[in-house]
């Protein structure tokens, strides 16, 4: 087997293909890890830590801790960065090592299929019977006038750079209100920046309708401008020139993040004949080519532009191959948001389950009745959950709560085992946590919650 692309979809595929038996070559042109290791998930995480610690010690004294001269609490940007690099490096060389451990050859240059048994990298062929495209994918950037000038000098950037600017921007703009542009939004504003957020529609528009304008009156109230109805007309070096609601605005910043999407990694597999849509390479719910013997697993396939995923499809995949019988189900799939608070959801939102024809009920349970909440000083959120009225099986839960990622995977585990509201909240929860709110939503979703009066 060889796996193409080194990232958490790759390296987890190459690994399992190893441990099942398979001779396993994985080839990667940069560092094991991909984006998520090295400039994606781990790196912003690692910030993000930083910049709420700063956020706790300028709001101190809610904690009864008084801080006499705020001006000395500053960010050692260049120590800041040091640890992300540090925690980044610790990572991916444990890659490498499990990878060498499992006997997996890997090879450091760039692949190019041949046909859908050969691929070629640095002047070397290697036959296999199997092949998977892990290849990944990269910012989407718009022919727009003025954009390739403006990051020609530096103002405007994708993702990858803002991880690793000389300093904090006193004015950043993100144009895009997906989940990667918010999350820096967060992160800037936390470390001091002024930040506009420029967006066409709704931010984090796939999300449920409660998170979504909880979440936009959460980061307007933090003091982020979030701005609709934007038309960019053309960059001009810092600035963006263009029409809001119909009327000539021009915005400026040190720096413009452009996070309006991404592509996919297709380049070196244009021999192989795939068949391809506007997302990325098609594949079936057992991540099947077109091709026999040939899979696409994480960005490449456009399904969910997520770490966790690639990985999940990644094991799939190498066991089809191995001879099992492995799907996927997206629905079943948790997306997180390292926002402050934090938001995880996982199956389907309010909209969606009333659009696939499902009669359900809901209850929403607010972080600002829960003790553990009030304890740490992050009553901000709810949970919400969507469940099938009839059998009351849970089909949706939407978490805004400081440690919402972590707390949706009890979600994750309930979906998957085709639980029920019932079930949610004859669990016994641990007192005091964060986690009791999931349980007394769900007493909310059979009758009465316990911890709020509901008529």
């Amino acid at each position: 087997m060889v796996v193409l692309g080194g990232g958490p979809g790759g390296y987890v595929a190459a690994i399992k293909a190893a441990q099942l038996g398979a001779k396993t070559a994985l080839i990667e042109k940069e560092k094991v890890g991909g984006v998520c290791l090295n400039v994606g998930c781990i790196p912003t995480k690692t910030l993000l830590r930083s910049a709420k610690l700063y956020e706790d010690l300028i709001n101190s004294e809610k904690f009864g801790i008084d801080i006499l001269d705020k001006s000395l609490v500053t960010v050692n940007w260049k120590n800041l960065m040091s640890r992300k690099d540090s925690i980044v490096n610790k990572l991916t060389g444990g890659v490498k090592v499990l990878l060498s451990q499992n006997g997996v050859d890997v090879y450091n240059g760039y692949g190019e299929a041949i046909d859908k048994n050969t691929i070629s990298v640095n002047g070397e062929k290697l036959r296999t019977k199997h092949m998977i495209i892990a290849t990944g994918s990269s910012t989407y950037i718009p022919n727009t006038p003025g954009l390739k000038e403006s990051f020609d000098k530096g103002y405007s950037i994708t993702s990858t750079e803002a991880l690793s600017l000389d300093g904090i921007p006193k004015e950043f703009i993100v144009v895009g209100g997906g989940v990667v542009g918010v999350e820096f939004a967060a992160l800037y504003n936390a470390l001091g920046s002024k930040v506009t957020i420029l967006q066409r529609s709704q931010i984090l528009r796939s999300l449920d309708k409660d998170v979504r304008e909880t979440m936009e009156r959460i980061l307007r109230n933090k003091g982020i401008d979030i701005v609709y109805n934007v038309g960019i007309e053309r960059y001009d070096m810092n600035k963006i020139v263009c029409k809001v609601n119909g009327e000539n605005k021009t915005y400026e910043a040190d720096k413009i993040l452009i996070s309006i999407g991404r592509t996919a990694n297709l380049k070196g597999l244009e021999k192989l004949d795939l068949k391809i849509d506007s997302k990325g390479i098609v594949t079936d719910e057992k991540l099947r080519t077109n091709i026999d013997g040939v899979y696409a697993i994480g960005d490449v396939n456009g399904k969910y532009m997520l770490a966790h995923v690639a990985s999940a499809e990644g094991i799939i995949a190498v066991e089809n191959i191995m001879g099992k019988s492995e799907k996927i189900n997206y629905d079943k799939v948790p997306s997180c948001i390292y926002t402050f608070p934090e938001v995880g959801a996982v199956g389907l939102s309010e909209e969606e389950a009333r659009a696939r024809g499902h009669k359900i009920i809901t209850s929403i349970f607010p972080m600002t009745a829960n003790g553990k909440a009030m304890a740490e000083g992050e009553t901000d959120g709810f949970v919400k959950i969507v469940a099938d009225e009839k059998y009351g099986e849970v089909l949706g839960v939407h978490i805004i709560a400081s440690h919402a990622t972590d707390m949706i995977a009890e979600a994750v585990a309930t979906l998957e085992l085709e639980g029920t509201v019932y079930d949610l909240a004859k669990a016994v929860h641990p007192h005091p946590t964060l986690s009791e709110v999931v349980m007394e939503a769900a007493h909310g979703a059979i009758g009465k919650p316990i911890h709020i009066f509901k008529k």
